[in-house]
């Protein structure tokens, strides 16, 4: 007798486009089950519909990381195409303010937290149950070098990018609750990865890499076993520098 093998199951926030996009486009290509999650309906919808003129597959879910009811609803769209959740992918991100760390208010930090770092939290949280079902279930912190402490002070790359709060104290954060997740749910493989400086609307499309580059690490790091590592940060070329 045979036994048909159960596809991957992945979800990505944030899929729409850029990095998130090209996730689920290399996702797709390996056969995967693959959730397109997005808050943006028409873009989303879009997404899908190229990816399908493509002869691809993927299930759009409208999801605003920002929104404890949106993400429920998510869950629950998800819970009725799958048994388990093998795969999930905190990609979602804001730029966050711009102006330098003295003239910042407060307040405006605010939003790029609530995306970046309460976003990941509570779509983790939220999909545990469906990723617990999983025999290897993984989740991939979509983090930055611009959230690294030891790239960020770095002689070498003084001059290269300017000081700003919002964005790198956003990465900052994810990375340590990626540690703690990790440390936290030792059956699940949790690790932040470092895209690299990408060609994407966040950079306004100055990064050197493409996004099939800058997707690399979120590939990889989404196929590893239960054996693979756990509570690591990593860009294409492996480990880097918390």
């Amino acid at each position: 007798m045979t036994t048909t093998a159960i596809a991957t199951t992945v979800l990505v926030t944030g899929a729409n486009k850029g990095l998130g996009r090209e996730a689920v486009r290399r996702f797709a290509t390996m056969g995967w089950q693959v959730f397109l999650a997005a808050r943006d309906i028409d873009r989303g919808t879009t997404a899908v519909r190229e990816l399908t003129r493509a002869g691809l597959r993927a299930e759009f879910v409208p999801m605003d990381v920002t929104s404890d009811e949106s993400v429920e609803k998510a869950l629950d769209l998800v819970t009725t195409r799958t048994r388990q959740l093998d795969v999930l992918v905190n990609n979602a991100g804001v730029g966050g303010p711009s102006t330098p760390p003295a003239e910042t208010p407060a307040d405006d930090l605010g939003a790029v937290f609530e995306t970046n770092v309460l976003g990941a939290v509570r779509v983790t949280n939220a999909f545990l149950p469906l990723l617990r079902a999983s025999p290897n279930p993984r989740i991939v912190m979509v983090s930055s070098g611009m959230g690294s402490i030891a790239t960020m002070t770095d002689p070498a790359l003084a001059g290269l990018v300017r000081p700003t709060l919002g964005y790198p104290a956003s990465k900052a954060a994810l990375n340590m609750i990626t540690s703690q997740y990790a440390r936290a749910l030792p059956d699940i493989r949790i690790n932040a990865v470092d895209p690299g400086y990408t060609a994407t609307d966040l950079t306004g499309h100055t990064g050197f890499q493409t996004v099939t580059e800058g997707t690399d690490a979120i590939v990889d790091l989404a196929g590893i076993e239960s054996t693979g590592p756990t509570g690591g940060f990593f860009d294409r070329n492996g480990r880097t520098p918390w």
